[in-house]
């Protein structure tokens, strides 16, 4: 199968590192005109020059904007005023007591993790109606199906996006318009390999090694019996993106290794 996103413009969240940047760059890989997003200049421009000398002749541009707030969101859109593929990335995540989550927490994770993408695709969608094509992607979590006790207020926001998605892809019923969610399991970021850097040194092996055994007793459930790796996540989202995923749309799509346990 050979992917073309060639004259299609990307704005992928969150894309200055881990599944976000391996997303950017497969679309850059084929075809796209991609925009990356980071909140600060300096981790843009470090992901555009990593993009650049791995795709040569590829088109890019970066913005830098926290997505945490309405502010945020609105100076990406000013800087970027079509889309016609959004994937909606950004997003925070980190252990925590329930009890000790505060609603200053809760109202955080829920403005980055929800209302990014809410107000991304409130302002993106109608273009793509008018032109009669778009891809609005969602990265979600098995957190969304499986809540961990250990971080809910996480859960619940991924959550949260699976019923936006579903909803927005209602909306553009009989369009050439897609919306989806991909849904990884645990995947080998940036910001899980510095969690796992301290057990895997304690331990004497590698970030792999004490990943898979991060998977073995925290998610027992995985088949793979492994972190994914943020290539791997890309590779069901470039799909998404892609012309021939046309008749996909209103689906939680699952890139988990299994975690779920679920005939469907």
């Amino acid at each position: 199968m050979q992917i073309d996103l060639s004259g299609k413009t990307a704005l992928v969240t969150a894309s200055t590192s881990g599944i976000g940047f391996a997303i950017a760059n497969g679309l850059a890989r084929a075809g796209a005109a991609v925009v990356i997003n980071g909140r600060s200049q300096d981790t843009v421009d470090k992901a555009l020059a990593a993009i650049a000398a791995d795709v040569p002749g590829a088109v890019l541009s970066g913005i830098a904007a926290d997505l945490s707030d309405a502010a945020g969101a609105a100076r990406l859109t000013d800087a970027v005023p079509k889309a016609d593929i959004l994937v909606n990335n950004a997003g925070i995540y980190g252990p925590k007591p329930f009890f000790r989550i505060d609603d200053d927490e809760w109202e955080h994770y829920f403005q980055t993790n929800v209302m990014s993408g809410v107000r991304l695709s409130r302002f993106y969608l109608p273009g793509m109606l008018d032109r009669n094509w778009g891809r609005i992607v969602f990265i979600s979590s098995e957190s969304a199906l499986n809540i961990p006790a250990e971080m809910i207020h996480y859960g619940v926001t991924k959550t949260a996006q699976l019923a936006v998605a579903g909803g927005l892809a209602k909306l553009a019923a009989g369009s050439g318009v897609t919306v989806n969610s991909v849904l990884p399991g645990p995947t080998l970021s940036d910001g899980v390999r510095a969690m796992l850097k301290g057990s895997a040194e304690e331990a004497g092996i590698s970030i792999e090694e004490a990943g898979a055994d991060f998977v073995r007793t925290q998610r027992s459930t995985s088949i793979l019996q492994r972190l994914a790796t943020p290539e791997e996540v890309a590779n069901l989202v470039i799909y998404t993106c892609s012309t021939q995923a046309s008749a996909t749309t209103g689906a939680a799509l699952r890139v988990d290794g299994g975690v779920v346990n679920s005939i469907v």
